[in-house]
């Protein structure tokens, strides 16, 4: 069944289909920290620490969101207290070139974006 409210072209356009999965701030942060990693695994309060300004309730929200698009990996330990360690998939290791390379922009570009007011 189609929902009839969702404009035909965004369903129809891969790079919204794909992008809108990952696009947000805070999925990119989650990405890119676990990207960094020394390990390329990190527990939600080693996360939380890279994204302080990000709530409990968001963090929990865009985890949840990048492992039912499998882009990271979420595993449970069977111990007391409960661990759980997030990991980025093969899917999601191949996006982090482009996530890169979008960070390098970004970098480069700041002050033309961001800073500069057009008059």
């Amino acid at each position: 069944m189609t929902n009839k409210n969702v404009d035909p072209a965004y369903l129809a356009c891969p790079i919204r289909q794909v992008i809108s999965r990952f696009g947000d701030k805070w999925s990119m942060l989650v990405l890119y920290s676990l990207h960094n990693s020394e390990t390329g695994v990190l527990r939600f309060s080693e996360l939380h620490k890279h994204m302080t300004d990000c709530s409990q309730k968001m963090l929990s929200s865009t985890l949840k969101n990048l492992e039912q698009y499998n882009l990271i990996h979420r595993e449970v330990y069977p111990v007391v207290p409960p661990r759980v360690e997030y990991s980025l998939t093969d899917t999601g290791k191949s996006l982090m070139p482009a996530i890169s390379s979008l960070i390098d922009w970004a970098n480069l570009h700041f002050d033309d974006v961001v800073t500069k007011q057009i008059l």
